[in-house]
Parts: C-alpha cells; sequence; structure tokens
C-alpha cells in the first residue's frame, strides 16, 4: 500500500480481468467468473473516498404511481433506418454505443448523422482521439459535407474533452472511439479495463447533467464483442453494432441493448463513394441474385425486432470419404447447424455422416431465430436430394429435436412480406386451428398456399420436387437423339 505526497489518496496493485472486470489480489490463470484464459492484468487502482457531491441525502422513495410519466422528445435524424433503429430518433441526454470492426463504417456513418444534425440548426461536437482534424476533413469533402454546425476536436484526455464541451454547450456529442479515451487521474492505459470504464461513466454523467445525446464508437475483438469490459454495455442506455461482410456494399446496424425503444432492430444501408445510403426494401435487396428453383437454395420470413425480413438460405453437400466431415455456418449459429443435421440423419433419413455440409445466409445478415430451421433444413435436404424446392415456395418453423415442427411468432406477418414480394407457397407449421383461422382472416384473399406440415419428413416430402441428376442427364440425352 503507498500513499501520494499529501496523503488524500492512497495506491494498490490488483489483477483486473479485461473480460468482465473481476478484480483479485493474485494472478489467476482463468477467471472464475467468466471463464476466460490469460485475461488477468496487474493494475495500480486508486483507494480514495467518494466525492461528497455524489451523495443526495435529500433523494426519498416515491410511490410509483404519483411520478409523473417524463416526456422524451426524440431528434429524428435524416436517415430513417437509424431512427427505426433507436426506436424513434435520438433521446436528449441518452449514451449511446456504437461498435463494429475496424473498417466497417463507424466514423462514416457517425460524421453523415452529425452533418444531419447540422443541417437542422444543432451544434454538433465531434471528437476523435484516433484521427487528425486534416483526415476528418478529407473525409467530409469525399462525402459532401461542408461541415457548418459541426465543431471538431481531436484529443484523447477526456478531461480536457469535457471541458470543452462544456464551453461548447453542443446539441449532440459524438466520442470516437471510447478506447482511445483516458484520464490522467485513472491507472492504466487507454483501452484498459480501468480507463475504459471510468471513461465512459464520466460521459455518461455528463450527458445526464446536460441532457445531451451523446453517441461513443468501440472497437469489437474477434468474437464480434465490444473490446473492454463487459460492464461497459451495462452503463450506456443503447447498444448499436454495425455489421458487414469483407467484401460486400451492405451494411446492417442492429440494437442490442435500447432502453427507450425495441432491441434487435435492424437498418439496412449500403456503402458508395458517396457514404451510406439507406436501403428502403431489404427484402428485395437480399433476394436479387435468387433464382427460383435452385436446388439447396430457399427462402426464409425471418423477423428482426418489429420489421419482417426476406433472407435466402443456401446450403451445399459434397461426399467426403477421406477426413472427417466439415460444417460450416455463415449467416446462422453453428450449433444450430448441427442440431438440424442431427435430426435430419435421425428423424428423416438422411444419411449425412459423410457430407461436408455449407450453409449461407446471402446478403451479409445474420439470422438467429428458430423461425429458420426448416428453412435450413429444406436447403440441406434439397442439395443432398438434388431436388428442387416447389416454385414460389418460403419456409418457416422451429425444428424440434423428435423431428416435430413447433409454431413461430407473428407469422401472418412473415406470410404478407412473402405476399408483397410474390411468392405462391409458405411451408409451415400446422397451426392451431384458433390461430388458423385468425392468420386466414388477416391475409382475406390473398393468393397464397399454406402448406401445413407436422414433422421435418412431411415437409421435405411436400417441399421439395424429386428431380435427380440422372434423370436430368437422361433427359438431356433423348433430346439430342
Amino acid at each position: 500500500m503507498k500513499s501520494n505526497e499529501r496523503g488524500k489518496s492512497k495506491f494498490k496493485n490488483v489483477f483486473v480481468c479485461q473480460q468482465c472486470g473481476k478484480e483479485s489480489l493474485k494472478w489467476l490463470g482463468r477467471c472464475p467468473d467468466c471463464q476466460a484464459w490469460n485475461s488477468f492484468v496487474e493494475t495500480r487502482v486508486t483507494l480514495s473516498r467518494a466525492p461528497s457531491q455524489l451523495s443526495s441525502r435529500g433523494n426519498r422513495p416515491q410511490e410509483l404511481s404519483q411520478v409523473e410519466k417524463g416526456d422524451f422528445p426524440r431528434f429524428h435524424l435524416g436517415f430513417a433506418e437509424v431512427n427505426r433503429v433507436l426506436g424513434g430518433g435520438l433521446v436528449p441526454g441518452s449514451l449511446v454505443l456504437v461498435g463494429g470492426e475496424p473498417g466497417i463504417g463507424k466514423s462514416t456513418l457517425l460524421l453523415q448523422i452529425s452533418a444531419m444534425m447540422a443541417e437542422n440548426n444543432k451544434v454538433v461536437a465531434y471528437v476523435s482521439g484516433e484521427e487528425s482534424i486534416n483526415q476528418v476533413k478529407l473525409r467530409s469533402e469525399r462525402l459532401g459535407i461542408g461541415g457548418k454546425g459541426i465543431y471538431f476536436l481531436s484529443e484523447p484526455d477526456l478531461a480536457a474533452v469535457l471541458e470543452c464541451l462544456e464551453e461548447l454547450s453542443p446539441e449532440l456529442a459524438i466520442i470516437d472511439s471510447i478506447q482511445t479515451m483516458y484520464l490522467e487521474d485513472v491507472a492504466g492505459m487507454p483501452g484498459s479495463i480501468s480507463q475504459v470504464r471510468e471513461c465512459t461513466w464520466r460521459l455518461e454523467r455528463w450527458a445526464k447533467q446536460n441532457n445531451v445525446p451523446l453517441l461513443i464508437t468501440g472497437h469489437v475483438t474477434k468474437e464480434g464483442a465490444i473490446a473492454g469490459p463487459g460492464t461497459l454495455e451495462h452503463i450506456v442506455d443503447v447498444v448499436l453494432y454495425f455489421e458487414g461482410e469483407p467484401f460486400s456494399s451492405y451494411r446492417v446496424l442492429r440494437s442490442a441493448k435500447n432502453r427507450f425503444g425495441s432491441t434487435h432492430e435492424v437498418g439496412i444501408f449500403e456503402m458508395s463513394d458517396r457514404g451510406l445510403i439507406e436501403v428502403g426494401n431489404p427484402s428485395q435487396v437480399f433476394l436479387s441474385a435468387y433464382k427460383d428453383g435452385t436446388m439447396g437454395s430457399v427462402v426464409v420470413p425471418t423477423l428482426e425486432g418489429n420489421r419482417p425480413l426476406l433472407v435466402e438460405i443456401q446450403a451445399l453437400t459434397t461426399p467426403n470419404s477421406f477426413t472427417p466431415p466439415r460444417r460450416i455456418a455463415n449467416g446462422v449459429d453453428f450449433n444450430r447447424l448441427l442440431l438440424i443435421i442431427a435430426v435430419l440423419t435421425k428423424r428423416a433419413g438422411l444419411k449425412l455422416f459423410n457430407q461436408d455440409i455449407i450453409v449461407n445466409v446471402t446478403g451479409g445478415l445474420r439470422v438467429n431465430e428458430p423461425a429458420v430451421d426448416l428453412g435450413i433444413a429444406s436447403a440441406i435436404a434439397s442439395s443432398f436430394r438434388d431436388a428442387k424446392p416447389i416454385s414460389g415456395l418460403v419456409a418457416l418453423g422451429e425444428v424440434g429435436l423428435n423431428g416435430e415442427l413447433r409454431g413461430v411468432s407473428h407469422v401472418e406477418r412473415r406470410i404478407a412480406e412473402a405476399i408483397r414480394l410474390g411468392f405462391k407457397s409458405c411451408l409451415m407449421p400446422r397451426l392451431p386451428p384458433i390461430i388458423a383461422s385468425e392468420v386466414k382472416q388477416s391475409l382475406h384473399s390473398a393468393d397464397i398456399h399454406l402448406i401445413e406440415v407436422g414433422s421435418v419428413a412431411e415437409a421435405l416430402r411436400r417441399g421439395l420436387t424429386r428431380e435427380s441428376r440422372m434423370q436430368n442427364t437422361k433427359g438431356k440425352n433423348t433430346g439430342q437423339e
């Protein structure tokens, strides 16, 4: 234990897990809380009494029924897709964390948001700890942003940043990124668990005290999580992930946490040389290269938040007699894929034990809800059996371990989206009579055939058309003769 010269503060060295923030007096190879290996780093912490201004002795409990409902006016941005993900716009005093891989377009998105706010006569403060003002100026010129009303500051010292924000009194503040900010009175390098946690907490306090929406960016790890302590996502009000495939121009903005709206909402963008462009009809974009009746390809109506989307699921099976069979999942959960393969092998009679199986969701979108199970199973069976899906088919349903199909939520909204894009048949679980009548009433006289099945085996019999390669080859030879 050490003291400074004045004796006001004391320091001690502890070991802190860089994943969950657990402290230990000695180094541990594995964290007992989050089970992460080699995550403990020695850190100096300050032992000082909390400031007296933090205590609120005048605060008393209130009966919830007597509390007046607060009004949360929102700042509506020029991006309708961003407004959708945020639940209607930015709430004053909210702290929003935008995470994503380096180069995905986080800074571009925030700079365009800044320009839209400035066009509405809002004062915007843009703080960067990574880029100089000249670098940001070059990006703004490429995006066609003049920069009037946007005040830029290149400064990693958070204390100096907060002083500038107090002087400027902006109506929107942006910090890019939180891993580059540091405080002199906090031990650790920028990006360490202590620095990230303390910087985020002080920014959150400043946003609430000044009633100013604050956007911060955060880099993600190779596992896809926000780099830094897990408590970071608990401090902020909204957590957004900016995702996309490396060689695809499409980007997906997804909400993982939202205290002012629903979660798992998505916004679709296209990256161009002039910045991000909204995609108003994402289902049509995701199915732009889809060909009806293609083997190993099935369309699934998924639900992202409150938004129905149609996505194409592709599957490819190839025999492998020399090495253990491989399973590759791109855009779907890997463990879910293994479950579906096991059910197809055990309950549907497909001999997939020696097959390499690759499943891909086109467009770079990740779908994790169980409603896509039947689509994955149908795509795998279609590729394995060389059988085409029936014309104009969409498939939805959750697959159980016994091969049964379970119902999904909001069936009518999913089917309505399929009808809008011209699909004629829907392969789905058998519904209870009451729910089935409600679904049919909501669809009215829509031109779509509902194929209700009870098991995966029945779904494959009714949803796929048997057409072997040998038959196709024979037909071609006959025609030639």
